[in-house]
């Protein structure tokens, strides 16, 4: 007791003293402290030289430690703490997070809370780590619970890749207690497949995540020196365009599509969510934009869990595949992502592509492979040189030297040495002192069990090991595609591809934003707006919209719709201006200049500079519009002008001009003279009908969507009235408009322009009628509701569908009836026109293979080429009409 009362007073008196020196040091530096003159150039920093060495030390700092992944492992510095972590206590079992946690703190120095959200990062990635517990949602955006309440433990993906300490360069830990890796010696693209995202001082990185299957299979085809292509997959799923994708590589963009699909007209279903948003952001910019009348809804339903499920709820007037368009255009169902593929390599951040990064990673994978088999190699030769001491020393009684009497230990181990003299050659490596002492330490009953047969089977065993490290040394290559395809064939299940890659069309936001506004005009005073109330009404219009202005001079000019904004009395016309619209067709006559000189003429206005004026006429003083109209489809109308009555003799004061008979001409043509006389009024005679015929319509599979663009096949050209046909796989068809806002599904089977007169031949699995095939022929009558073609069960399938005039099935039977021949079936003779509903006629009872059509005997009359068209002249009271016949479109099948 005496002692422990000395030991803490001289532990005090230790203390007191060290206190005393630190108060005279700290008096003395304060006593001989001076401030510095501003005049003392020792004490003068410039800041360029501070920029120089300090930021740019604190940057390189910030960008290599901790925001930018890795190239060899493609981790950044806390990922890779936390998992050497997690491996230096791995035993199979979940361990608490907030243990974890504390053990990655001896080798991190920046604080548990980063350590614990990178934990969450690579454990929601479900890649590298198992998780128990809440560890939070992607999809929602709901955080992980707290450390102390979830648990994880390595995955076996992570333990047979990344993990193996005998290859792995070490480094000191930042405070030099224990050792931690530089990098984990990962035999697989992980950054690729994980993505990356880090800001640092200066660059940042941004690698999109990339599928498991995909990077290997690209692996496998670069060590066989074939083409390989990488395309981004996200845990989301969603739809992606990486058309611009540049292999991963600054300038690259890649759009990202949420997943919508129509359950019926008036509601919409989102399934999948773009790569980067939550669904509660998702739904925030939804209610945005429907405030700001981007889009008209009616409400929302969430129920989202372990896959998204957002219901939108449509008012009654709005169009359902508009709104589509419209969610793309003004909320996150699209997002843009620009890759930043930046990595540490050599000490260093540099740019460089994904494929680069997988022929990298591959090229260390060969090495790592190559490593671990020479260590491997190593270890079973040195297993090989013990085994066979071991046999040596027992079957030759070498051991019996150690029942013999020396003078001392050292005469004894060198006797047995020589022992092994007449045997060395039998060895591969030399046998050294070593080597006998640690067989003379051998316990007695190890020399009476020693069995010499099973030795030779291990020597045995061992040499054959031997030789095949050897031959995977030798074709270490093959040996590697064969790695790869193990962790394919052992993990790749559980990885399918998420994202759907296809081309997404440009949406013009004026195509698709919802007409929130009333357009009025005030002629009197020249004012237009959607401000102004109490003015004369125009039309509907959207807040992004153009409106295009025609006065009675001849002047015209685009402006912006705003509240209120003054654009000049005389308006003759106003409208919501399409750009690029060459269907829009103006008709106008006008004076030119104060003679009695007029015009007439057609033009287009497709694209203008907005806010800068215009003129339709020549431009001359005193040029007035008389007549105008505008036609959205290109109509021609019949004129009735009246002369002014004078001295002079006219043969004609009252007749009648045809606009059709006027081609459409540029914006700044003149026209065609009308008269020289002046006219007394000019008034409408009659209607016309468009002049610029039918419009084409293409289908672009890539994308599913329509198009005036050409792209695509052509489905034909249509007139007011003509509708789409749709047919999908499942066997429901319906009609539609050709409207370029239209959305087609996925499963998509026929699309062409609609003919009621075609008959359709159906070869189908009738599920009501115990899954035997079934014939039926018929004509589709134009709906708009989907009606299925194969009945009222779902489970029915359609074999063979055809519009041939007079086909013919081949049927080919299968299972224990496939000693039968081929059935031949004249489809015309075995069956007529039905009903799409009636249930057709039954082929057979024996099991079949496959049914194909095959070619027909008959053919029906060929109709009159292009150019020799019957002309069908059907006269009216008040006109004669010109009918054209019109050919079918051709059916597309995919």
């Amino acid at each position: 007791m005496t002692d422990e009362v000395m030991q803490e007073s001289e532990r005090e008196n230790e203390k007191n003293e060290f206190l005393l020196e630190d108060k005279e040091q700290k008096e003395s530096s304060t006593s001989n402290y001076k401030i510095p003159s501003i005049n003392d150039e020792s004490q003068k920093h410039h800041l360029s030289g501070m920029y120089q060495h300090w930021f740019l030390d604190y940057a390189s700092a910030v960008n290599l430690d901790r925001a930018i992944p890795h190239i060899n492992d493609g981790l950044k510095p806390v990922q890779r703490r936390v998992l050497h972590a997690m491996r230096c206590k791995e035993n199979g079992n979940f361990h608490k997070v907030a243990n974890i946690v504390g053990d990655t703190m001896h080798f991190h120095p920046h604080g548990d809370a980063s350590i614990y959200d990178a934990l969450v990062h690579l454990g929601q990635k479900n890649l590298l780590i198992d998780c128990q517990g809440s560890w939070g949602n992607i999809l929602t955006g709901d955080g992980a619970a707290a450390a102390r309440y979830i648990e994880a433990r390595l995955s076996k993906f992570a333990i047979d890749v990344v993990f193996n300490p005998k290859i792995t360069p070490w480094k000191y830990s930042y405070d030099g207690t224990s050792q931690e890796p530089i990098y984990l010696p990962v035999k697989f693209p992980l950054l690729l497949a994980q993505g990356s995202e880090g800001i640092g001082l200066g660059l940042n990185s941004k690698i999109l995540p990339h599928n498991f299957n995909e990077l290997i299979d690209a692996s496998i085809a670069y060590l066989k020196n074939k083409p390989f292509e990488l395309l981004p997959d996200f845990p989301t799923g969603g739809y992606a365009d990486v058309r611009n994708y540049n292999d991963g590589g600054r300038g690259g963009k890649v759009r990202i599509r949420a997943k919508i699909e129509k359950i019926d007209n008036k509601t919409l279903v989102i399934k999948e969510i773009p790569f980067g948003t939550t669904t509660e952001n998702l739904i925030e910019s939804i209610t945005k934009a429907d405030e700001k009348g981007k889009i008209n809804i009616k409400h929302i339903d969430d129920n989202t869990s372990s896959s998204v499920e957002i219901l939108i709820h449509l008012d009654n007037k709005t169009s359902s595949d508009k709104t589509i368009d419209a969610l793309y255009a003004f909320t996150q169902c699209e997002m843009n992502y620009s890759p930043v593929c930046c990595v540490v390599d050599n000490n260093k951040p540099c740019f460089i592509t994904v494929s680069e990064v997988l022929r990298r990673n591959t090229d260390q994978t060969v090495e790592l492979l190559t490593q671990e088999l020479k260590i491997q190699l190593s270890e079973l030769e040195d297993h090989w040189h013990w085994t066979s001491l071991e046999k040596v020393f027992f079957e030759k009684r070498i051991y019996k030297v150690l029942e013999e009497d020396f003078e001392s230990w050292d005469e004894q181990v060198s006797d047995i040495e020589h022992k092994f003299d007449p045997y060395r050659s039998l060895f591969r490596k030399e046998i050294t002192r070593d080597d006998v002492l640690k067989l003379c330490e051998k316990p007695v009953r190890k020399i009476s069990k020693f069995d010499i047969k099973k030795a030779n089977e291990e020597i045995a065993n061992i040499e054959a090991s031997i030789v095949d490290i050897k031959d995977k040394l030798e074709h270490i290559i093959d040996y590697a595609i064969d790695w790869y395809k193990k962790i394919k064939t052992k993990f790749g299940k559980n990885h399918p591809r998420l994202t759907e890659i296809k081309n997404f069309e440009t949406i013009e936001t004026t195509k698709v934003v919802e007409a929130n506004e009333k357009l009025f005009v005030n002629r009197e005073e020249g004012f237009i707006g959607t401000g102004l109330k109490k003015d004369e009404f125009v039309c509907n219009c959207s807040d992004i919209d153009d409106i295009i202005i025609f006065f009675k001079n001849g002047k015209y000019k685009i402006v912006k719709v705003s509240e209120k904004i003054f654009v000049g009395k005389n308006i003759l016309h106003l409208a919501v201006f399409k750009k690029n619209d060459k269907r829009t067709i103006y008709n106008a006559i006008y004076r030119e200049g104060k003679t009695s000189i007029y015009y007439m003429k057609r033009f287009a206005v497709s694209g203008v500079s907005r806010d800068k004026e215009y003129d339709l006429t020549t431009g001359i003083d005193g040029s007035k519009v008389v007549y105008f109209s505008a036609n959205p489809n290109g109509e021609a109308e019949i004129v009735k002008v009246t002369l002014k009555p004078t001295t002079r003799r006219i043969k004609n004061l009252v007749f009648e001009k045809d606009f059709s008979e006027l081609a459409i001409k540029g914006r700044q043509s003149r026209g065609n003279l009308l008269t020289k006389f002046d006219i007394q009024k000019i008034v409408l005679k009659e209607k016309g009908n468009s002049t610029l015929g039918g419009i084409n319509v293409w289908f672009d599979p890539d994308i599913s969507r329509l198009n005036h663009d050409g792209r695509g096949f052509l489905l034909g050209e249509f007139f007011a009235g003509d509708s789409i046909l749709v047919i999908n796989r499942n066997g429901e068809y319906f009609t539609t408009n050709y409207d370029l806002n239209n959305h087609f599904n996925e499963n998509l089977l026929i699309i062409e322009k609609f003919d009621a007169q075609k008959v359709w031949s159906l070869a189908l699995i009738d599920a009501d009628q115990q899954n035997l095939p079934y014939i039926k022929r018929f004509q589709l009558e134009p709906t708009p509701k989907p009606i299925s073609i194969l009945g009222t069960n779902s489970q029915s399938k359609i074999l063979l569908l055809s519009d041939t005039a007079f086909p013919r099935f081949e049927v080919e039977f299968g299972g224990n009836q496939s000693f039968r021949e081929n059935m031949i079936i004249d489809v015309e003779d075995f069956i007529g026109i039905k009903s799409v509903k009636a249930k057709g006629k039954r082929i057979t009872t024996f099991e079949i293979k496959s049914i194909n059509e095959i070619e027909p005997i008959k053919v029906p009359e060929e109709l009159p080429q292009k150019g020799e068209q019957e002309i069908l002249e059907t006269e009216n009271t008040d006109t004669n009409e010109t009918t054209f016949g019109d050919e079918s479109g051709q059916m597309t099948l995919f």
